[in-house]
Parts: C-alpha cells; sequence; structure tokens
C-alpha cells in the first residue's frame, strides 16, 4: 500500500510552458521522465456502491501493459490530498477485485455482488509529463502535469493539472515548492479529484451552491481541538466548492457562500481562543480580512440584483423611477466581473492563503508555546464547551431582544453581528444536538436575520435616494419607509416566539 501526500492545482494553458525552468530553480537535481499517454477507465456498480464508500477502482493502460488501481477513503485538506492506493498488475483491460488483498476492504461490503455488476464509468485519457526532484533538504517529490480530458456519456471535460506528490522527505518541501510555483504562475488549488469530477459528468450531477453553510459534523464524544480541526476544514473545504462552483458557473450567491466559509474560519479561531493563541493565527486572521475586503462589494451588490430582479417586489417600482434605475445601473457597471473574480481566485495571494489555512491544520501550529490550561481545554469535551458557549449567547441575546422594549429599523440593524455570530457558535457545534429540536430554536433567529438582510436593502435603496430632488425618488422614500414599518411589524413577531423558544442543548 502507498500513500499519496500530494498537492493538486488547475492549471492555464499559457502557464503551462513555464513549469519545468520554475521546478528546476527550485530543485538541487532533476529528473525528467518521458512523457505518457495514460488511457484510463473508472468503474463501478449501477447503484454506485463504490462511490458510496468512496472507494475509487480504476484501470490503467500504457501501450500493452495495464494495471489496476484501488484508491480508499482519504483526507482532503485545502489543496492536500492524502488517501491508501493500492495498485496491481493486470493481464487485459477489465478489473479483477478479488486479486487485492481482503483485508483493505471495508466492513460488511459485498464484493462479490460488487464485482458481478461492474462496468465503466467514465474514462480519463491524457499526457503525463513527470518529473522527479530532489530538493535541498534530500527530499525528493514527484511532479506530474497532466493534460487531456475526462470523458463520459458523450461528454467531456478538460484536464490541465499539475500535481506534486511528496514521495520521500519532509512534508515542509512539498509547501515551499508550493509557494515556489505559486509566486511566479497563476495556479489554482484543485479541491476535486478527476474521479469525483468524473463520477459528475457521468451522474450529470453538477456541482450546486449550497443554500446556508451547514452544521460541522462532529462526533459526540469529540474534544475542542477535534471540533476546531473539523470546524475550519469544513470552512476551507466549503469555501473551495464555491470558489469551484463560481468559476464554473459565476454567481452572487456562490460569492456569498465563499464569504460565509471565512467567516466561520475566524470564529473558529474566536470560539477555541481557550488553546488556540492570537499568535498562531494573527497572519491568517489578516489574510481573512484581505479576502473579506476583496468580496466587500458582494453584499451591496446583491442589494442591486434585488432591486433589478422581475420577480422581487421592488421591480414595479424601481421600473416606474427611470432616474433611480439610471443610478442602480451605473453601480452595477462599476462592479468588478467574473473575470476579475477569475483573477482573484488564480492570484498567489489567495492561494497562498488557502495553502497556510492547510498547512496551518496538517502542523498543527495553535500548538506552539502551549501551557497546561490551553491542553487542558484542548483535550476537553466539546460538547460541554458547546453548552457553555451558547448559554453566554442565550444569556446575550435575550438581553439584547429583552420583551420589554420596542426595537425599531436602527435597533434591528446594529444587532446584525450578534445574532450572526450566535449561529455560526451553532453551525460549529449544531450537530451534537438533536437535529428537531435545533431547529425549533434556531428558525426565528434565521427569520430575524433575514429580516434585517431585508431592511438593510430597504436601507441601501434609501440612501441612493435621498438627497435627490426629483418627485419619484420622494414617493419610492415614502413607499420605502411602509415596507420598513411593515418589516418591522412582522420581526416583532418573530423575537417575541424567539425569547420563548426552549434551548436545545
Amino acid at each position: 500500500m502507498d500513500t499519496e501526500i500530494e498537492l493538486k492545482f488547475l492549471v492555464s494553458d499559457n502557464e503551462v510552458p513555464l513549469i519545468p525552468a520554475l521546478i528546476t530553480q527550485f530543485a538541487k537535481r532533476v529528473n525528467n521522465k518521458p512523457a505518457k499517454n495514460l488511457q484510463n477507465a473508472y468503474y463501478d456498480s449501477p447503484s454506485r456502491e463504490l462511490r458510496a464508500l468512496d472507494i475509487g477502482l480504476r484501470t490503467r493502460c500504457l501501450d500493452d501493459n495495464c494495471e489496476q488501481t484501488i484508491k480508499l477513503s482519504g483526507e482532503v485538506v485545502g489543496g492536500l490530498h492524502q488517501r491508501p492506493e493500492y495498485n496491481l498488475p493486470l493481464s487485459g483491460n477489465k478489473p479483477d477485485i478479488f486479486a487485492f488483498d481482503s483485508s483493505i476492504w471495508p466492513m460488511g461490503m459485498r464484493l462479490e455482488s460488487i464485482a458481478e455488476n461492474l462496468y465503466p464509468i467514465f474514462s480519463t485519457n491524457f499526457i503525463r509529463r513527470t518529473w522527479l526532484i530532489e530538493t535541498d533538504n534530500g527530499g525528493k517529490i514527484e511532479v506530474v502535469l497532466d493534460k487531456g480530458e475526462i470523458a463520459a456519456r458523450g461528454k467531456v471535460d478538460p484536464i490541465c493539472e499539475l500535481e506534486i506528490e511528496l514521495v520521500e522527505g519532509d512534508r515542509a518541501d512539498l509547501f515551499d515548492l508550493a509557494e515556489q510555483l505559486l509566486s511566479h504562475i497563476g495556479l489554482r488549488l484543485g479541491f476535486y479529484s478527476k474521479a469525483a469530477r468524473g463520477y459528475r459528468l457521468a451522474d450529470d450531477l453538477p456541482l450546486i451552491v449550497d443554500k446556508a453553510i451547514g452544521f460541522v459534523p462532529l462526533s459526540d464524544d469529540c474534544t475542542q481541538e477535534q471540533a476546531l480541526m473539523a470546524t475550519v476544514n469544513y470552512a476551507i473545504e466549503f469555501v473551495q466548492k464555491h470558489e469551484q462552483c463560481y468559476v464554473n458557473e459565476p454567481s452572487l450567491k456562490a460569492l456569498k457562500r465563499i464569504i460565509d466559509g471565512v467567516r466561520l474560519i475566524r470564529h473558529a479561531f474566536w470560539l477555541f481562543s481557550d488553546f488556540v493563541a492570537k499568535e498562531s493565527t494573527e497572519a491568517l486572521k489578516k489574510e481573512l480580512k484581505w479576502l473579506l475586503g476583496e468580496l466587500q462589494w458582494v453584499e451591496s451588490a446583491s442589494y442591486l440584483k434585488t432591486y433589478t430582479s422581475k420577480r422581487h417586489a421592488y421591480y414595479k417600482r424601481i421600473h416606474n423611477a427611470p432616474e433611480l434605475a439610471h443610478v442602480i445601473g451605473d453601480l452595477k457597471d462599476v462592479q468588478p466581473t467574473p473575470t476579475d473574480l477569475e483573477d482573484l481566485f488564480h492570484c498567489a495571494r489567495y492561494n497562498r492563503l488557502i495553502l497556510a489555512l492547510t498547512r496551518w491544520l496538517l502542523e498543527k501550529s495553535w500548538r506552539q508555546n502551549w501551557d497546561q490550561n490551553a491542553i487542558k481545554a484542548a483535550q476537553s469535551s466539546a460538547k460541554s464547551q458547546a453548552k457553555k458557549s451558547f448559554d453566554s449567547d442565550w444569556k446575550n441575546l435575550r438581553q439584547t431582544f429583552s420583551e420589554n422594549k420596542t426595537m425599531l429599523v436602527s435597533e434591528y440593524l446594529n444587532t446584525r453581528e450578534i445574532l450572526e455570530n450566535m449561529l455560526l457558535s451553532g453551525n460549529c457545534f449544531g450537530s451534537l444536538f438533536e437535529a428537531s429540536q435545533r431547529h425549533d430554536f434556531r428558525a426565528p433567529w434565521m427569520d430575524i436575520v433575514f429580516g434585517i438582510h431585508e431592511l438593510e436593502t430597504l436601507h441601501y435603496l434609501k440612501q441612493l435616494c435621498e438627497g435627490q430632488k426629483e418627485q419619484s425618488f420622494t414617493d419610492i422614500l415614502s413607499w420605502l419607509q411602509q415596507k420598513a414599518d411593515f418589516l418591522v411589524s412582522a420581526m416583532e413577531q418573530s423575537r417575541h416566539a424567539s425569547l420563548n423558544c426552549e434551548p436545545y442543548w
């Protein structure tokens, strides 16, 4: 068995010629291997039983030599892929899964049934160029450039990937080479394997933007440190998924989910501050703040989209006020374009951030300079910490949203950060508690957050109208006030319902 430890990058065609020289600059010695034309087929049953177990079965042929490979469930953190892999020579091009050692298969796997129903789901065919390099530290890294395509059901998806795999030595060499490459060419860390892309193509399952960030999966007995690692890894994956969603089909929703993922990472640093020292996250928080700054325009762009959507109640009002429509049009014209966003996702600073988060997680950088209190906190129960955190949030919310006071638009707008942080804590720890009770408690608070976003939309439109002299703007301002008053009335009902909810923890 081999365990792959590799970083995967997506590279554009025009960057490919720069790669050999960069590798030579980094390496002490380089062995340039002959290019290979690899023909690969991936097999599964009609019900995708291997896929359900996160197992990949592949045949690979080069000239007259074939092999079969099993890849078992592994780990993807940022762009770093780690998976157990088993390879056997194969006579012919059809797989024989009984040839593998029976001990590798998960308990209860129906091997005979799967073997009877195996058929090729998709193929990946590409030209592979390989360089084996030796680093100054004595490590060995294999650099692989694959160019070709994934094919399934008459559809194709291009492959242009650069993979760097640690063969021998310290994992730090792998990250150092990645830094070298990112500094000189426009790469993007790849989250999805060729197999994952092939299954999506074969089963016509494109990536879909999530409606919300969801809950970090945690085991009931996990420690705080395990919860931290799960949360940051979940958030990195969430960011990378929606980065790919945006590249596939640009949308503001995909960008908003990237923002959600970044905010979850920052919230985790704060939530686990009993053992995550500020010094270990200072540089990361600076870069996360930079990324949020690059995406700061997304919120106002969402407001503008709301005003100009024919399905929204605002559209008719805006359409009947050409002066305001013109102002909105001018604002939309200066928004970043999809090309600008693709440049962001390919830039060195963005990919260094994802790489740095990956490295921080793998190397457990928060453990540096730990004292006994930090060790104790890290090893303590995540569920106990969740209850303490939720109790504190609940006390704060009951004070902020007290039934003894009347809340107006300005008061609701000022509570957004408090509410969103409370909900993010729930995203981190919520899976430790019963789902239906969790939903019942969070639902009215979610309604209030959506109401606040709607109030901010109205407030933004109000700011665009104020100071304008045309009568149409005056009429819209009056209409906006009526809409805000009606919305606050509905939110007041949600507020009173929220305060009477039974805590789920």
